[in-house]
């Protein structure tokens, strides 16, 4: 017998399709809620993005429905539109991230939900918002990244580059995540349930808040590759036989100590152009040049002296 779970109990109606939505509801089944997910007749399109698991199964489609009971509906339908509503009377959660407004238009406005089942906690993701001039786009990760300004800060030098993942639906979902289960220590409180709604450029646009801030202060982000925009040493150094040894010096006392142990004098740990974070980034070419140097001494991992 398994160990009682965090959302043993709870039931969760899942329309939904992708990834972020299922991201979302997935975490919720690895914590033991019941999760239906209503798929249309021709199923979930992500069942289609690849044939790589055993048996031509979709990575993502078992990477994100694990856990989870799956039902087709036609919500076209009488007979589809009734049987969710028979689901939504006995759930405690619902996501969807359908376009904005398909849900009313099926007869399931959120606020009429809220009225008729006060204890519900209902979760709509949309990519641009439910209004505004770009709530009817599509949203694909790809063009969120880009449209955010996440590419314009990923790459090298020569060209912008995509997350090598879905990071903007996985950032929504985990974001929709956390929503949900806010709202349910709350009603656990007040009884009472919450409509949620979540943007996958909204999100992206609040994980974006550093390179904006640096934008408006007049230091604009720059792609530098596995460096880092705000800390220094940061990056691939290559050692005297030609390894790559890569290095996060992520506060000042870490850096006094490599200056120490690895740099060889404690001096450079006190200088006023590597002293201090702030300064390294100033100064980061002649940072770069003195860790680049020590490295260039390394073979197999250790300093080679004389």
């Amino acid at each position: 017998m398994r160990a009682r779970l965090p959302l043993d109990g709870l039931t969760v109606i899942a329309i939904e399709q992708a990834v972020a939505a299922p991201f979302c509801t997935s975490r919720l089944a690895d914590a033991g809620a019941r999760v239906v997910k209503v798929e249309r007749p021709e199923g979930d399109f992500a069942r289609g993005y690849d044939d790589v698991v055993a048996g031509g199964q979709s990575s993502y489609f078992v990477w994100l429905n694990r856990g989870k009971e799956s039902v087709i509906l036609d919500l076209a339908t009488p007979a589809g539109k009734a049987e969710l509503a028979r689901l939504i009377d006995g759930a405690d959660v619902l996501v969807q991230n359908l376009k904005p407004g398909a849900l009313a238009r099926l007869g399931f406005a959120p606020e009429k939900l809220r009225q008729s089942h006060p204890r519900l906690i209902l979760c709509s993701i949309s990519g641009y918002g439910e209004d505004g001039p770009m709530a009817d786009r599509k949203a694909y990760d790809l063009l969120i990244q880009a449209e955010s300004g996440l590419s314009s800060v990923t790459g090298g030098p020569e060209a912008a580059a995509r997350v090598g993942i879905s990071i903007v639906d996985i950032a929504t979902g985990a974001t929709a995540h956390a929503a949900i289960l806010e709202a349910l220590i709350a009603r656990g409180i007040t009884g009472e349930g919450a409509d949620i709604r979540v943007s996958m450029f909204d999100v992206m646009a609040d994980w974006l808040t550093v390179p904006l801030l640096h934008q408006e202060g007049g230091r604009p982000p720059q792609r530098i590759g596995l460096a880092h925009p705000s800390i220094a040493p940061y990056g691939v150094f290559t050692t005297r036989d030609g390894k790559q040894m890569l290095l996060s010096i992520q506060s000042d006392r870490e850096w006094r100590k490599f200056a120490e142990i690895f740099l060889g004098d404690a001096g450079y740990g006190a200088d006023p152009r590597f002293s201090t974070n702030v300064a390294r980034v100033r100064h980061r070419a002649d940072t770069d040049a003195l860790v680049a140097d020590a490295f260039a001494f390394m073979r197999e991992g250790r300093r080679v002296t004389g």
